[in-house]
Parts: structure tokens; C-alpha cells; sequence
């Protein structure tokens, strides 16, 4: 695996979507190569923050109420 491929497919790494080989590989560039090693840890690091920072955010019940009953599911 190269440099290139690794930031091609940096996201499906942090994602947890490569196959077994693909990530044993990923994981062996990012050993070697410090550059794309520093590069994934960037990404996680911003991932944790922005989980951490950012809330889920809950529609009021009265407007979820007004949804269901316009899709013709009243009390969902």
C-alpha cells in the first residue's frame, strides 16, 4: 500500500469498513510511513472532538407529532 492509497481510503479505515487484508495493509503503511501515520491520527482526533463537542439534537415532541400525523402515522 502507498500514500496514495491511504488517503483514498483513510475514511473507510476510520470508519471500520476495510476487509480484513485491506486493514492488516493499512495498518502496515501507517507503521512504516509517519506522514499518513500522523495524518490518521489528525483525523481520529478531530472525530473525538467533534463527537464530544457536538450534542444530538431532538426535534420537540409536539413537532415529531405533526410529522407522523402528516406521513399518516398518528401516535408513532
Amino acid at each position: 500500500m502507498v500514500c496514495d492509497d491511504v488517503r483514498r481510503i483513510a475514511y473507510f479505515f476510520l470508519d471500520g469498513q476495510l476487509g480484513e487484508r485491506k486493514n492488516v495493509d493499512f495498518q502496515g503503511h501507517l507503521k512504516a510511513c509517519p506522514t499518513c501515520d500522523g495524518r490518521i491520527v489528525f483525523h481520529k482526533r478531530m472525530r473525538e472532538l467533534i463527537r464530544r463537542r457536538l450534542k444530538p439534537i431532538v426535534a420537540p415532541g409536539t413537532l415529531r407529532e405533526r410529522i407522523h400525523a402528516a406521513l399518516g402515522h398518528p401516535g408513532a
